[in-house]
Formats: structure tokens, C-alpha cells, sequence
């Protein structure tokens, strides 16, 4: 059964005004969806016009033409109450809300419902209650944001949006300064939030490698050029990926997901244990080499188990290494062989 989206827009143009009383087009025409249950991952160079499409979306600012519908209602006829129970926001920017504690910075985003003075009721505190627990922060609810880490911020920062219960959230770069740890641990969170509690959500994010493994469906976002939408897989095995990325010195390899600096590859056949192989072909494309479907006209390597590889040239000669470090000063070694240089 086909989804509706929760949000879509056709011919969607988005920029911004400039002081001469000019406009300012940052991307002429975007065909895009958002689905509830999904994370979708928004990637683009520097001013290709992630955070203006973010906050075009959030409804902060016009589209400079087209329309983009929420709910099936042009979000050109939401009021700023509406949009605020209806999208949560979470910008890249480090909160300097130290002097409150989390759960008072958590209750903000109950402000919609609760009004100027912001008087809380049985049924807020439960849902604020209910959103820190969700977000995995319910114990510093009494500390005070001063006192967090960067990843704990950033889940207390989703718990506020949580508690506006709104069925979309939109965030800008959330794991931009975070460590490794916490940035998987916030893709994961977010993919929870996503399926348990069907919430429509979309980020922008420089870590590639986050994006491909944990978002639903990616969009690639380039000035001049349409607007890639799919699933990770999809755009990779398409070349889209592969495209979008392309510039000089730089090569997306389809088969790691990984950005490389180009260098003169030459193939070589890898197999064997899935683990001890992928990262036996890692090492060697680290080192000059395109990890291949083993062939007869070249040398290949089989992975036994990691303190067993195969060697194995063109002329069935075959060698015996016991590490990643052995198999590639091995291959070195061969490769500056001159009687064995035409196999490499």
C-alpha cells in the first residue's frame, strides 16, 4: 500500500530576499516527499541550500514559487501556532540555555499548548515525563544543560521537540559536534523515534556514512541539478551517488560506501570470509589497488579467516600471509618485482 506523504512539493523554488529588494535563488525546482515512520537524510556541499530548504520547510521563510504541502494543506496557510504543533525544530547551533535544568528546557516545548505563561498541567508534565524517557535523558532531567556533553544536549534538544508532540521534526546537522560514539547513537535514536512513535523526520548532515547506514531515504541536494531522492542502496547501484560526489582527486567507491582520493587503481581479485575480505579490501584500496571479483588474469587474494590469505597469481603460484600487514607488504613487494610486475 502506497504511503501519503506528510509532506511533498513539486516545483518547489527556495531562496531568499535580498536588501535591494531582489531575490536570491539558492535552488530553482525540487521535487520532494516525507513520510511518516521514515528518516530521511538530507546531504549537500556547503551553500547548496540544505539549512535555506530546512527552514523553507520548517516554515520560516517563503518559497520564493511553488508551494509545499503539509498534511495535504499548502503550509503557506498554517499559522505560526500551527506550524509550531505541527513541526519541531532542532538547529545545529549549541543551546546556551545553561542556567535551566533539562527538564525545564524539555517543558519549552510544551509552550504551544500552555501559552503565555507557560503553566504546566498534570497532562504536560506526564508528556515531558514521556518525551525525556523516550529520548534516553530522563535521568539528568535535574541537571542542569551547563552540565551535559554534547551528545546528551542534543538528546535533550529532542526530547523539547518531542514534547510539542509534533508528527514532524527537522533538524539541522544534529550530529555536527559530536563524537563518533554519540553521532551513531543519535542516528540510532532518531531512527527509533522515527518507527515507534511514526514520526516524520528529516536532518541535514555531513556524515555520509551515518546517512547510508541508517537513514530510509537520502536526498542530494546540488545547486543546478535536480534533486537525487531514494534509498541509500538505490542511489549507490544507480551511479547517483557516485555523480554527486564526483570532483578532482576524489572517488565514491560503490563498493565500501567511502569517499577515496583517486589514485592509478589496478585490480585485484578479493574473496573469501566476509569480514577479514572486506577489510583486506579496504587495505588495499587505501594502497592503490580496486578490491575486484576474483579473475584469472590478475592476482587474486582469498580470505581464509584473518591470520590465513591466499595469494594466488596469474600463474597459479600461490603464497600464504597471516595478516593485513603481510598480505599488502607482500603485494608490494611483488608490484616492484620486475618479473612480476605484468600480473599486478
Amino acid at each position: 500500500m502506497k504511503q501519503t506523504p506528510v509532506i511533498e512539493a513539486a516545483r518547489l523554488c527556495i531562496g531568499y530576499a535580498l536588501r535591494n529588494g531582489k531575490k536570491k535563488v539558492v535552488h530553482p525546482g525540487l521535487e520532494l516527499r516525507l513520510y511518516a515512520g521514515e528518516v530521511t537524510c538530507l546531504l549537500g556541499l556547503n551553500g547548496a541550500g540544505k539549512s535555506t530548504l530546512l527552514r523553507t520547510l520548517g516554515g520560516f521563510q517563503q518559497a520564493l514559487a511553488g508551494e509545499a504541502f503539509l498534511l495535504g494543506k499548502p503550509l503557506s496557510a498554517f499559522s505560526p501556532v500551527e506550524i509550531s504543533l505541527t513541526i519541531g525544530v532542532v538547529l545545529t547551533e549549541k543551546t546556551h540555555a545553561g542556567g535551566i535544568t533539562v527538564y525545564e528546557l524539555v517543558s519549552l516545548g510544551r509552550h504551544p499548548y500552555t501559552g503565555f505563561f507557560g503553566l504546566l498541567k498534570g497532562r504536560d508534565r506526564e508528556i515531558i515525563g514521556q518525551s525525556l524517557e523516550a529520548a534516553g535523558i530522563s535521568h539528568k532531567a535535574s541537571s542542569y544543560v551547563a552540565e551535559l556533553s554534547d551528545g546528551e544536549r542534543q538528546k535533550a534538544m529532542i526530547a523539547k521537540a518531542l514534547a510539542q508532540q509534533c508528527p514532524v521534526i527537522l533538524l539541522d546537522e544534529p550530529t555536527a559536534f559530536l563524537d563518533v560514539t554519540s553521532r551513531i547513537e543519535t542516528m540510532a535514536l532518531l531512527r527509533k523515534l522515527a518507527r515507534e512513535q511514526q514520526k516524520t523526520i528529516l536532518l541535514s548532515t555531513h556524515d555520509m556514512d551515518s546517512a547510508i547506514q541508517m537513514g530510509d531515504r537520502l536526498w542530494l541536494l546540488e545547486k543546478e541539478r535536480p534533486m537525487a531522492c531514494g534509498t541509500p542502496e538505490d542511489l549507490i547501484l544507480n551511479g547517483q551517488f557516485e555523480s554527486f560526489f564526483h570532483k578532482d582527486g576524489i572517488l565514491f567507491d560503490p563498493s565500501t560506501g567511502k569517499l577515496t582520493a583517486t589514485v592509478p587503481f589496478n585490480p585485484i581479485g578479493v574473496t573469501g570470509d566476509f569480514i577479514t575480505s572486506y577489510w583486506a579490501g579496504n587495505a588495499l584500496a587505501r594502497n592503490g589497488w580496486r578490491p575486484s571479483p576474483p579473475n584469472d588474469t590478475y592476482v587474486n587474494v582469498n580470505c581464509l579467516g584473518k591470520r590465513q590469505i591466499i595469494i594466488t597469481l596469474p600463474d597459479k603460484t600461490s603464497l600464504c600471509v597471516n595478516s593485513i600487514d603481510d598480505l599488502i607488504a607482500t603485494i608490494e613487494t611483488l608490484n616492484a618485482n620486475d618479473d612480476k610486475r605484468n600480473h599486478l
